[in-house]
């Protein structure tokens, strides 16, 4: 389990197939000051874990499936990504409950800037579309966000300036893909209603 609260800004430094998938080598620091074999870290949102490590980066398996159905394609050398160690029992929850399983990958459809902050609106393809709620939570690239609007195939969310800096949401631009993982309560609200509605109607 992750919080959203993103440790730090990583950097891709090679992507190599392996199989039908592939192995990511993230160049990182505070990620690694207690890593071991195993450990999970999310990746832009995505729970990977790791394989090999040495004190400036780690390596971590990606499934076929995680290349089909996550931003992680478009992954490349060069690219920074936002890293995040699992939480531990005691730590506090500072963002809100994150799981590392992409729902949907989403684009980004357009960027407005404030004084001090960004809005950002992305598109919402259908089957999330139900998940997603004013002021309910959200992630985005592994970042634990609230969404400050919402349509019926788009959602926007209001970065504040240390998101703008601690993350790579600051460097989102319109066309971008990025990783969305829904409130997993709403996955399971939905999950719950849908067997309440096929009782109903048996």
């Amino acid at each position: 389990m992750f919080t959203g609260l993103i440790e730090e800004i990583g950097s891709i430094t090679s992507l190599a197939d392996s199989g039908d998938g592939a192995i990511v080598e993230i160049a990182a620091h505070t990620v690694l000051e207690d890593v071991s074999h195993g450990d999970s870290i999310a990746i832009s949102g995505v729970c990977l874990t790791v394989i090999d490590y040495t004190s400036s980066s780690f390596r971590a398996d990606v499934m076929k499936e995680t290349l089909l159905h996550s931003a992680a394609s478009a992954w490349k050398p060069g690219k920074r990504v936002n890293l995040e160690r699992a939480a531990r029992v005691g730590d506090r929850l500072g963002g809100h409950i994150v799981q590392g399983h992409v729902d949907a990958v989403a684009e980004v459809l357009e960027v407005r800037p404030g004084d001090q902050w960004r809005v950002i609106r992305f598109s919402l393809r259908d089957d999330i579309a139900p998940l997603v709620a004013h002021k309910g939570s959200i992630t985005l690239d592994g970042v634990s966000l609230t969404v400050s609007a919402v349509g019926r195939d788009w959602a926007e969310v209001s970065l504040i300036p240390e998101t703008l800096v601690a993350t790579t949401l600051g460097e989102a631009e319109v066309g971008n893909l990025m990783n969305v993982e829904t409130d997993v309560l709403a996955r399971h609200v939905l999950r719950l209603r849908e067997f309440a509605m096929d009782g109903a109607s048996s």
